[in-house]
């Protein structure tokens, strides 16, 4: 991965450890060729860095989607909530302009496309094939398993489709990401291909 941008990675808002993210690299240069990557779940663009890189390198786009008005997990209470990202004009999570400032200071604005909206709503207009899937998103269950039931069905033969926070163990961390994953994993239409910390490869068959 180009040195500058894992740099800008390492100094990005987010929760994606490093080997995870160069892991997240590395899948979307491996399916930057069978189309463009897509990610949901911006969050301030931690992770919109690694694959804008993948797609910079590979002469693609990365489009990533969100509302950019936080997860549940992220609202005032819980435990990743951060005071920053807060519009003090109306008490509202806001990441968009914190994304902005991410991806401009990474130079990759000509690679990186903002979706900004509900991840169903725009997946069921949606209608480009897509060589990877990063989904990342809300990590309640019924978020995290609309986002797959939208979106999986837009990978290519071959493409690959993402999972973070995948924890089997409860103890790690929270259930949803691995049950979406695992349903995914033994559905028929996707393989496991790798895996990093929580980070879950699949490749459809």
């Amino acid at each position: 991965m180009d040195p500058e941008l894992l740099i800008a990675a390492r100094a990005a808002i987010g929760f994606m450890p490093e080997d995870e993210g160069l892991a997240l690299h590395e899948a979307g240069r491996t399916a930057a060729s069978l189309g463009p990557l897509l990610e949901v779940g911006t969050y301030c663009g931690k992770s919109a860095i690694y694959l804008g890189a993948a797609a910079r390198e590979r002469g693609t786009v990365l489009y990533t989607v969100d509302h950019h008005r936080g997860s549940e997990e992220n609202q005032a209470g819980w435990e990743h909530h951060d005071e920053r990202l807060v519009d003090a004009r109306t008490g509202r999570m806001d990441t968009l302009p914190w994304f902005r400032r991410t991806i401009e200071d990474a130079r990759l604005e000509d690679v990186v496309v903002a979706v900004i909206g509900d991840s169903p709503t725009i997946a069921a207009n949606w209608g480009t094939p897509l060589g990877l899937v990063f989904i990342d998103g809300g990590h309640a269950f019924d978020v995290a398993l609309a986002d797959y039931e939208g979106w999986a069905r837009f990978v290519v033969p071959d493409g690959l489709l993402v999972f973070h926070d995948v924890f089997e163990d409860p103890a790690d961390g929270g259930q949803a990401p691995f049950e979406v994953w695992r349903r995914a994993a033994t559905s028929g239409d996707f393989a496991p291909a790798s895996s990093t910390g929580s980070l879950r490869v699949l490749r459809r068959a």
